[in-house]
């Protein structure tokens, strides 16, 4: 192993080294090689280490073609970034994340500048998973998760029930979680994809509790919480992400929150995701042991994330209407929430054919369908017959995605997928 993963074993023992997989064992940051040297270098007269282009004036070479287009500082988007993301902007949303989760009152990382959350989970995948291992999740996960987790990583999807009944199923994930012993691994998806559903405080704290329980039974649990849509809660679901707590529940416990501007700041395209670890126990020299893991798995896949969507996001951080206009948005998707529940509760003929299941924040709301009822069929019969798109899932589901539907066309979205089933 090379000693410089070595040290960084050494520094975080415990719980954080024994959930790391045989890759994430032997990650580090190369603080050794070009990149330290070309740090050195730093501030330099002549500096000939970096590969990028500068003019003769200083700046970064660029074309006016691309630079026209782009309010942003040059030194703030051709450069390469930092490999951990651009310091001022970990710093930014570190602040954020505490501020919306004003529970959390332990010390957690610096978050991980990634390229969105779908790299992250990758990411995850290479420093925790090994081939074999066990993720325990809900059976409604998003789809990707196989290509990540099992086709890349080698690991193994163990799905219980979501629901029962109106509920989330917290019995099927004790059953789940309590299976064999040792290394544990426990993915969350709140607000869930493809649902839409975010437990109720209630069943936040029974959630909490079957970990915390299987802690105390001496299973090392990894908690992974893919928080793509956070913030995104219309009616009774948890306010905070489970972060806030898991982040200081039991000393067997490490979480990692994946979040990032993709939903949160309605910037998609963009690709700027976030890692942030906690863990009852860790102190700084360890966190910063996990971020160097992470940052080096990073210099070694993308080695780093877009600049200019970095500086971009940072300043609409600091800008001072950035809270009013997110407001803005997210008042027009709960608009959109409220008339989904109000036409469902107002057409009861429609249950002939599909029922809701629960749904309560996020962009994602699923119908069931009646017996008999073949979802791949009601899907090519809405784009063949009713110019309408819909996402047909196993299970005799649909996903609706609310979220991309105006107010006044919600109506007849639902009216067109009744006459599908109909037809």
């Amino acid at each position: 192993m090379n000693p410089q993963a070595d040290a960084l074993n050494k520094t975080l023992k415990g719980t954080a080294l024994a959930l790391l997989s045989k890759k994430g064992k032997a990650a580090f940051w190369p603080r050794l090689g070009i990149l330290q040297q070309t740090l050195d270098a730093r501030g330099k007269e002549l500096d000939a280490t970096i590969g990028t282009a500068v003019g003769d004036d200083g700046t970064p070479m660029r074309l006016p073609a691309v630079a026209s287009h782009l309010d942003v500082e040059p030194k703030a988007a051709y450069p390469y970034a930092p490999g951990m993301g651009v310091m001022a902007l970990r710093e930014a949303w570190k602040t954020e994340l505490k501020a919306k989760n004003p529970s959390l009152n332990s010390e957690i990382s610096l978050p991980i500048v990634t390229a969105g959350l779908t790299h992250g989970l990758s990411l995850i995948g290479s420093l925790f998973v090994d081939p074999g291992t066990e993720i325990v999740l809900p059976d409604l996960f998003w789809g990707n998760y196989k290509r990540i987790f099992e086709h890349i990583h080698g690991g193994k999807l163990v799905p219980f029930e979501t629901f029962k009944g109106s509920e989330f199923n917290t019995e099927g994930l004790k059953e789940a979680l309590g299976r064999g012993e040792g290394k544990k691994i426990l993915l969350l998806n709140f607000p869930n994809n493809p649902s839409g559903y975010t437990p109720t405080e209630q069943e936040a704290e029974a959630i909490l509790a079957v970990i915390k329980e299987n802690a105390e039974a001496g299973d090392k649990i990894f908690v992974i919480l893919d928080d793509a849509y956070f913030g995104l809660q219309y009616a009774d679901g948890m306010q905070e992400s489970l972060f806030a707590k898991l982040a200081n529940l039991h000393k067997s416990v490490l979480a990692v929150k994946v979040d990032g501007a993709t939903k949160e700041e309605f910037m998609w395209g963009f690709r700027i995701g976030f890692l942030t670890y906690g863990a009852w126990g860790l102190d700084s020299d360890a966190y910063q042991a996990l971020v160097e893991k992470t940052a080096g798995t990073i210099r070694a896949t993308v080695s780093n994330c877009n600049h200019p969507g970095q500086s971009l996001l940072l300043q609409a951080l600091k800008d001072p209407d950035h809270q009013r206009e997110k407001l803005q948005k997210l008042n027009t998707l709960k608009a959109r929430y409220e008339k989904v529940k109000e036409v469902l509760e107002k057409h009861e003929e429609y249950q002939e054919y599909f029922e809701a299941l629960p749904f309560n924040s996020g962009y994602f709301m699923c119908l069931k369908l009646k017996e008999g009822i073949d979802p791949e069929k009601v899907r090519q019969t809405l784009l063949k017959d009713y110019d309408t798109g819909v996402i047909a899932l196993p299970s005799g589901l649909l996903r609706i995605a609310y979220s991309g539907i105006p107010v006044a066309k919600i109506p007849t979205l639902f009216e067109n997928i009744s006459s599908a089933c109909k037809d």
